[in-house]
């Protein structure tokens, strides 16, 4: 063994170091796949006019390929469904609403027939039942606990005025929603 200086031992270490944390970093960087698949637009013999745009969603659960997906803005659940390759064999897409129109950074989750099986009610888009902030009619917002008819007209006047919700928590900037009433809905309610 060579007989070097204390210095020259930690410079070479530090060196293995620096190239080894170069190697798999550039290794990591090839071997990801793509986040965003680029799908065709909605065909033609469907009826629907989109208007220039796209929506970006993610689909999990039964489904051939979980992931995120660009779509037309306009689209339904079926087809961001069907851009994640269908159902599996044991899917039960049914428990969604196939027909409703997709919102941007929304998640759809697809359940199994044993998940359904157990719960007795429909799914909701995402899968748990719960009520999307961004599309519930005032009644929906209704049946919500510690929700009345003013508490729901002040929610979806916030959304016109400030846009969809990003997440569950922002329905605190609602005037007469506060930390306790919001505790009580967090178990019923979701936003992307």
């Amino acid at each position: 063994m060579l007989n070097l200086p204390k210095q020259y031992y930690v410079i070479i270490l530090l060196v293995g170091v620096l190239l080894a944390g170069g190697g798999v970093t550039l290794w990591r960087q090839y071997q990801q796949p793509p986040v965003v698949e680029a799908l065709e637009p909605i065909r033609e013999e469907e009826g629907e006019h989109l208007e220039p745009g796209e929506v970006v969603v993610h689909v999990a659960g039964a489904v051939k390929r979980s992931g995120v997906y660009r779509l037309p803005e306009g689209s339904r659940v079926i087809d961001a469904v069907e851009a994640a390759g269908g159902g599996t064999e044991d899917a039960d897409i049914h428990a969604l609403n196939l027909a409703d129109i997709l919102i941007d950074g929304q998640r759809y989750y697809v359940p199994t027939l044993e998940e359904t099986a157990g719960g007795g009610g429909s799914y909701s888009a995402s899968g748990t039942g719960k009520i999307n902030l961004n599309r519930a009619t005032k009644a929906e917002l209704e049946t919500l606990p510690g929700i009345g008819p003013t508490l729901a007209e002040r929610i979806i006047t916030y959304r016109e005025q400030q846009g969809p919700f990003r997440r569950p928590e922002d329905l605190k900037n609602v005037s007469g929603i506060g930390e306790k009433t919001y505790e009580n809905l967090k178990d019923y309610i979701y936003a992307p």
